[in-house]
């Protein structure tokens, strides 16, 4: 199983502390008894969840410059009308992938085409599933224009666990449907922002994976 480079840090931190709590355990309780085994199989569950957060599969991508695909693993929460003030400044169809702990959390780019703009908020670590974490928790915003020159934006949204977003993107760059757009560390929530004419083409509650299925259409 390949693993993505940036959960090398934290899986050595993790491997690091429940190794050093084994030795104290062992320190403070020498004889072993089936508490400590019990003990041991939980720490080997919990390094194996962690290993599962950084997984990174291959995914192939038939382009399709009409075609929006999920830019994360996870079940679809929102699908909705909203305002967007931050750089649209108009109204757009907002449809959000929620990623369990037991999803990938890789994400990638739903379309082609220039980045316009990359913005990061700092926030705060609220359930992910939640309305308001798309405008309070820690996020990364990446404004895209496509081939056909409509705009999309796709926003990481760090969770209660998440305390880190890593992106690939930067402004004035090429990124093609896909293409890896980073990670969001141990969590939790990928918004697409889609122009009001999409056709969409997921429901509430439906489960997608990244790079293959289409999330919505875009009106030629």
């Amino acid at each position: 199983m390949r693993l993505h480079y940036k959960g090398t840090g934290p899986l050595i931190a993790v491997l690091a502390t429940l190794l050093f709590l084994v030795w104290i355990i062992n320190l403070l309780f020498p004889d072993q008894t089936p508490v400590h085994y019990v003990l041991y199989g939980i720490g080997i569950v919990f390094y194996s969840l962690c290993i599962r957060f950084f997984r990174y599969p291959e995914r192939i991508t038939t382009a399709d410059p009409d075609i929006i695909v999920s830019a994360a693993d996870g079940h679809v929460v929102v699908i909705e009308e909203i305002n967007e003030k931050e750089f649209f400044n108009d109204k757009r169809i907002q449809v959000s992938v929620f990623m369990s702990p037991l999803d990938v959390h890789v994400n990638w780019y739903p379309v082609s085409g220039e980045i316009l703009r990359t913005k990061y908020n700092r926030g705060s670590h609220i359930p992910a599933y939640r309305p308001k974490a798309s405008k309070e928790n820690e996020r990364m915003a990446i404004a895209i224009r496509t081939e056909n020159g409509q705009t999309v934006m796709m926003v990481q949204i760090a969770g209660i666990l998440a305390r880190r977003v890593f992106t690939t993107a930067k402004p004035g760059s090429y990124v093609f449907q896909g293409e890896e757009a980073g990670i969001i560390k141990f969590g939790s929530r990928v918004d697409l922002l889609l122009p009001t004419d999409v056709e969409i083409l997921v429901k509430p509650g439906q489960k997608v994976r990244a790079c293959e299925t289409a999330i919505a259409r875009l009106r030629k």
